[in-house]
Formats: structure tokens, C-alpha cells, sequence
């Protein structure tokens, strides 16, 4: 089941961290990783290296759970470029929601 891609697309909807389960060619799976870390930004720390340079992909982990996700995101979307400058919002946004959920 841990290489059957539509079993694993269905729980990792349900349960992104579950994709610290799956097979390994699931975790290059562009689908199965971006389902994933919608429903659980922390699944990012399982994929594969080739998915840490997707933008959208850490992205949507950083949106999902903060900052913490940029530590796995490949060098290159840390940088100055718009898609950089786009994760940091994003880890900004994430940061100034939770202050400001603070008592």
C-alpha cells in the first residue's frame, strides 16, 4: 500500500505526515508531495531533494507551517529572487498571524 499512489494520495489528504511513510518514488511525486504539505506543511522534511527547488510546493509549507520550513527548502528559493522574496512573505504572514493570535 506504501507504493500504491492513489491509496497514498487519499490518506496524505487526510493526513500529510503520513507521507514519512510512503514508498521512496512516492516522495518525488509532485502530487502526493503538494497534497501532502497542504494538509501538513512538516511533510516537506520527507521528499525528495529534487522537490525542495519546487516554489510552490515549499510555498504551500511555509503557508501551512511557517517559517521552520524554509530550514528544508533548497538554497536557491531562499535568495533574492521574487520567488524568494515571495516565501518570506509568506513566512512573515505566518509569523505576524500568530502573534497576533498571542493573548
Amino acid at each position: 500500500l506504501r507504493a500504491d499512489r492513489e491509496v497514498v494520495l487519499e490518506v496524505v489528504r487526510k493526513y500529510g505526515g503520513a507521507l514519512a511513510f510512503v514508498a521512496a518514488e512516492l516522495l518525488a511525486d509532485r502530487e502526493v508531495v503538494l497534497e501532502s504539505v497542504r494538509q501538513q506543511g512538516f511533510a516537506l522534511k520527507y521528499v525528495a531533494a529534487d522537490v525542495l527547488f519546487d516554489r510552490e510546493i515549499v510555498l504551500e509549507a511555509v503557508r501551512q507551517s511557517g517559517p521552520l520550513m524554509l530550514q528544508y527548502a533548497a538554497h536557491e528559493l531562499k535568495d533574492g529572487t521574487q520567488a524568494g522574496r515571495k516565501i518570506h512573505e509568506a513566512a512573515a504572514s505566518h509569523l505576524a498571524l500568530a502573534g497576533s493570535c498571542a493573548p
